[in-house]
């Protein structure tokens, strides 16, 4: 694939660890390796967003006041972004916007003055990939504890971490390294073995999490 013009991330699990429905500042946490991915974007003047759902709006768990104090202090800590792109919508509202659907990406490319094709989205599980995919936009999957096996084998490329995940955006592909096969677990009518890429000083086992340890890793319904 050729370079990105511009890389769009998700939030919660991909950026900063994730905390369901989180209305709290101080709860804020990079991931491993987001503020070294970023920097190497902002260095070679690549745009970069953030697109993601918030249905505890919908669910009233925390108001747009909240989420306002929650995105400053992302910004503090690995901002700023060109570009901030929300659906706060329950999973039943029937909009475009919430991922899986194409609306957030398309909107921050226009925003941003490029096409959905110039774009790279990287999200931790399978409705990050489809909402770039239903863009015409390209995925890169980061996965932690909470993405499932099929999301994995779905995905059109996986990185084991931001960093590797933010060089593949730029490479395009060619200069990374040979790809590996994703086993389908015996899995009939598997998709097609996504394409796995390693930096040569990362192993794939060495993948960041999302949460601590001590924390369950249940998927947070977004």
């Amino acid at each position: 694939m050729t370079a990105a013009r511009a890389v769009l991330f998700d939030r919660d699990g991909t950026l900063v660890e994730d905390v369901p429905y989180n209305g709290d500042p101080a709860l804020v946490r990079p991931m491993p390796g987001a503020a070294e991915a970023l920097a190497l974007l902002r260095s070679l003047g690549v745009p970069t967003a953030v697109v993601t759902n918030q249905s505890g709006i919908a669910r009233g768990r925390f108001g747009w006041d909240d989420m306002g104090r929650v995105h400053a202090r992302i910004d503090e800590l690995l901002g700023p972004f060109h570009a901030w792109a929300v659906c706060p919508h329950g999973p039943d509202d029937g909009c475009g916007c919430r991922k899986p659907a194409p609306g957030l990406v398309l909107d921050v490319a226009r925003r941003l003055g490029v096409s959905p094709a110039e774009c790279v989205v990287v999200g931790d599980i399978g409705s990050d990939m489809a909402a770039a995919r239903a863009a015409g936009a390209r995925g890169v999957l980061v996965p932690t504890p909470v993405t499932r096996p099929e999301e994995v084998r779905a995905a059109p490329v996986v990185a084991p971490d931001l960093l590797t995940a933010v060089r593949v955006a730029l490479d395009g592909g060619p200069d990374v390294p040979a790809p590996v096969s994703v086993p389908a677990a015996g899995r009939a009518g598997a998709r097609r073995p996504a394409r796995v890429l390693t930096h040569p000083t990362t192993r794939p086992t060495d993948r960041p999490t999302d949460r601590p340890t001590d924390r369950p890793t249940v998927r947070r319904p977004s």
